[in-house]
């Protein structure tokens, strides 16, 4: 499926012969800004391209380290779950390489902080989470207790289908990254080296993106939630190529 481009509020999405650049201007928190690559647009969510056994593969590399750049980034699959031409919102799922920069912090998996560098992946539409959200006031009272936490959280994890893990690279410098999406399990390697197997999949279909805005979000199991936009004060970039995705065939 051909990619479409997205450029808000001064994002430019620079196609070149041998690679694609996703890049933000110097801009004031009063302005969200993004550019973005993505495979699903004018579509229904039901229509969405995606579906195991499938694997993304693409070498990417950003204009600096975690602590120079703003928003968010990235690029995987998700469900884009807030639409502008859908009213009703979506639950997301997502197996992804996800960057968030502080204040951004979403801590869904115990041990792993909620800004940075990940592999990530959840699907806040499984029956087990839907069971227990009618609960959930009740659940982010209990998560402040950080007794509670350490005995309680793992159930609210195990629910969203959410794992996690940092990725201690530069990244600055090129590096492969690919995410193979099964059935019932996504594996994510950088480099070749398997960085995250986990024991779930988010439920198909989804959309490929690849994307850098201005953006943060926090929420947390504490009950935490809050949603803004960043200045940012240098121009920054994500560069992709050799982007590949293709089917994969199981044993």
């Amino acid at each position: 499926m051909p990619l479409s481009h997205l450029e808000i509020g001064g994002g430019v999405v620079e196609q070149g012969a041998e690679s694609t650049l996703l890049r933000l201007p110097p801009i004031s928190a009063h302005t969200y800004t993004d550019a973005q690559l993505y495979d699903y647009a004018n579509l229904r969510r039901a229509a969405y391209p995606h579906r195991p056994p499938l694997r993304l593969h693409l070498r990417a590399r950003f204009s600096g380290e975690e602590a120079a750049l703003r928003g968010t980034a990235g690029f995987g699959f998700w469900n884009q779950p807030f639409m502008p031409n859908q009213s009703v919102p979506r639950l997301p799922r997502y197996a992804w390489f996800f960057f968030g920069a502080p204040p951004h912090d979403m801590p869904f998996a115990r041990g792993v902080r909620g800004s940075g560098w990940k592999a990530a992946i959840g699907d806040f539409s499984r029956p087990a989470f839907l069971a227990l959200a009618p609960f959930a006031p009740l659940g982010f009272l209990l998560m402040r207790s950080p007794t509670l936490y350490r005995r309680l959280w793992h159930i609210a994890q195990w629910a969203i289908g959410v794992a996690e893990a940092p990725l201690a690279v530069d990244m600055r410098a090129w590096h492969t990254y690919r995410l193979d999406w099964l059935p019932h399990s996504v594996r994510f390697y950088v480099d070749d080296t398997l960085v995250l197997s986990t024991p779930y999949a988010p439920r198909p279909p989804l959309g490929f993106i690849a994307w850098m805005d201005n953006q943060y979000a926090i929420i947390t199991p504490q009950g935490a939630l809050r949603f803004g936009i960043l200045t940012t004060e240098q121009p920054q970039w994500l560069e992709i190529a050799d982007l590949e995705i293709a089917l994969l065939a199981l044993p």
